[in-house]
């Protein structure tokens, strides 16, 4: 588990340029199954010999059709919330880092003890050179901050927001609408959130989509952000699997890449034959 996605759960203990169109045919407020255009500096990107390791994955996490449905361009401004591991920061600080800004945005802390706080403000403060590391660039070309000490002069700045597998962290540390009313303020007047979350299934328990096991609802996804001050843009089934019946006891840590609870590495094979988590891919724009 990352450190942030650490430090939200114990914020839950302690509070109880470019972007030709590219989602073909779409017209918002309408789920569909989008023809997906990837620019050709974001297929570089992806096919950088400094992704090597990265890119094992790529398989199940479709990062070039994910941006591109994301219309992240590489003059962009694009904050990455909740970074944790750095798996899409690697691939971001390469795209990003010539003509763009990437940005790590991290949790609001306030409500936390002092301990956890610092733990964030930390995490923040190593960012920039932990991706300026990664994607062997100046450091001065990333940066980070809370989401509970805003600077003003960033209000309104963002072209895109991405929030990677983290909804459900957001959900059941009771901190979600905190977390999405400070991005939105973060975002253009046309800014967009990109939201990858793995999906439960539409009829789906509550205790199975409430978060605590990984999974949420995708009607509820939408849902909480059209109250919260955004227009549903649209869909892709890019990162959907579905072989991945959503339901494990254990939860979507069961899967790939984490293998909780298997015992052995028979048991890490047949999981593998399924993959990682089935994902509901969206886009929302911030609404006037």
């Amino acid at each position: 588990m990352s450190r942030l996605n650490l430090a939200l759960i114990a914020l839950a203990a302690s509070a109880v340029g470019l972007a030709p169109p590219a989602l073909a045919h779409q017209h918002e407020g309408h789920a569909h199954h989008a023809e997906i255009k990837v620019d050709p500096a974001l297929a570089a990107a992806v096919a950088h010999p400094l992704r090597k390791e990265d890119s094992a994955r790529d398989i199940y996490r479709k990062p070039d059709q994910t941006l591109a449905f994301f219309q992240v361009g590489p003059t962009m401004k694009v904050g990455e919330y909740a970074p944790g591991g750095g798996w899409y920061s690697r691939l971001l600080g390469i795209y990003l880092a010539s003509k763009g800004k990437l940005v790590g945005l991290f949790a609001d802390m306030s409500a936390a003890n002092e301990q956890r706080q610092a733990a964030v403000q930390a995490a923040a403060a190593k960012f920039p050179s932990e991706v300026a590391e990664w994607a062997k660039q100046p450091a001065e070309k990333f940066s980070a901050f809370s989401l509970g000490t805003i600077p003003d002069d960033e209000k309104g700045t963002f072209d895109r927001i991405l929030v990677m597998r983290a909804m459900h962290n957001l959900m059941r540390s009771n901190i979600a609408d905190n977390e999405i009313k400070k991005m939105r303020e973060l975002l253009k007047d046309d800014g967009m959130i990109g939201i990858e979350q793995h999906r439960a299934r539409p009829d789906a328990s509550f205790a199975d989509s409430d978060g605590s096991k990984g999974y949420l609802r995708e009607a509820d996804v939408i849902k909480f952000m059209e109250v919260n001050g955004f227009t549903f843009v649209g869909k892709s089934e890019a990162n959907a699997n579905p072989k991945d019946p959503a339901n494990w006891p254990g939860g979507v840590w069961t899967l790939p890449p984490t293998y909780a609870g298997a015992k052995d590495d028979a048991e890490k094979a047949r999981l593998n034959t399924i993959g990682e988590s089935d994902r509901m891919t969206l886009l929302f724009r911030k609404r006037a």
